[in-house]
């Protein structure tokens, strides 16, 4: 399927290419969350679903801290939302927890789409009409100070008689570029996120789709330290450079001259400084948690000594041979230990 798309990632600048180089080398560091402390990471999932569904509500001028979301969410079987900003922390929050535990189930659709919007908006009455379905009236994109107030007009948006044809064509497009590998998945995300924002398709919740969105494509396109690192939270962090990224490069789309680059050069960045604060989970300082109790033994035995073999390691430290080797296999890639010789006379030492 060829649109403008594919000219937009043609011909990027290099620091495009060098963040992307980056992230690559970021990702491939990280260990997946099967390989370590499923408790710990369990704890660390729970706490970014908290930061996330705070961050991203209030991007959009929620007033709920994350001390109240937690709150919120810990005692959800009991409360009453009786306010906005409460109905949409619930439904952020269910949403994403959903991706979280099922994105290799989710299908990237225009109906995943249409069910996510549904669901991020259930419990929020004033959207009743519109949830789950296209806009049928025209809207604007605002820049929103903290109080949730309009401060500026960012860009007018599709058209809503236009709105399902472009749907159509952003998501056709994404998958197309996606299994045949057209351009380097974060490009393809990135260029996914402008347009919908730019579409805008929704009468409301199209930031907060668009960042649970950027949850379920990240995880798909293989980047699986995404829960563990709240990418909503840099977003929040960084607000006001997010609405210029997104002004800059919204005001060419649709023009002879479009120019994305601003928005990817953002978005990057964000995706740069998620994957370092993931490798910054592998540090000392943070291994022993993200460790389990077995692995964990067999590095401190590790610490101790100059060298051992696996079965040094089985008797210093009581854990089972095939258990021992599958913790050398963890912390090798974690690039803790390094591996002396082969065969019958492997040995392990520290770095």
């Amino acid at each position: 399927m060829s649109l403008p798309f594919d000219k937009r990632l043609k011909n990027l600048p290099q620091p495009i290419w060098e963040k992307l180089n980056q992230i690559d080398e970021l990702k491939g560091r990280w260990i997946g969350g099967a390989n370590l402390n499923p408790q710990a990471l369990g704890r660390l999932k729970r706490s970014v679903l908290v930061t996330s569904t705070g961050a991203s509500t209030r991007i959009e001028g929620a007033q709920l801290s994350d001390e109240d979301v937690e709150r919120l969410m810990r005692g959800l079987l009991m409360q009453t939302f009786a306010n906005r900003d409460k109905q949409e922390v619930q439904g952020y929050y269910e949403l994403l927890q959903n991706v979280f535990e099922s994105w290799k189930n989710i299908p990237f659709t225009e109906s995943t789409i249409l069910h996510f919007h549904q669901e991020l908006l259930k419990y929020v009455e004033k959207d009743e009409r519109h949830r789950g379905k296209y806009k049928k009236e025209e809207n604007k994109v605002y820049m929103v100070d903290d109080q949730g107030k309009p401060v500026s007009v960012l860009f007018d948006t599709t058209p809503a008689y236009l709105t399902p044809k472009e749907m159509q064509e952003v998501v056709e497009w994404t998958n197309d570029a996606r299994e045949k590998e057209l351009f380097h998945p974060l490009l393809i995300i990135g260029n996914f996120l402008i347009e919908f924002l730019n579409v805008h398709p929704f009468s409301d919740g199209n930031g907060r789709l668009s960042r649970v969105l950027t949850n379920l494509l990240m995880l798909k396109a293989g980047y699986p330290y995404v829960p563990y690192i709240s990418h909503e939270k840099l977003i929040e962090n960084n607000k006001a450079e997010y609405y210029v990224a997104l002004r800059k490069s919204q005001k060419t789309i649709k023009t002879g001259n479009e120019n994305i680059t601003p928005w990817l050069n953002f978005w990057l960045e964000i995706v740069l400084e998620q994957s370092k604060q993931a490798i910054a989970l592998l540090s000392r300082e943070n291994i022993e948690q993200l460790l389990s109790p077995k692995q964990l033994a067999v590095w401190q035995y590790l610490e101790t000594v100059a060298e051992a073999s696996p079965r040094e390691i089985s008797e210093a430290t009581g854990v089972a041979r095939p258990t021992v080797s599958q913790a050398l296999d963890v912390l090798l890639r974690l690039k803790k230990i390094k591996r002396l010789g082969q065969g019958r006379s492997t040995r392990y030492t520290r770095l």
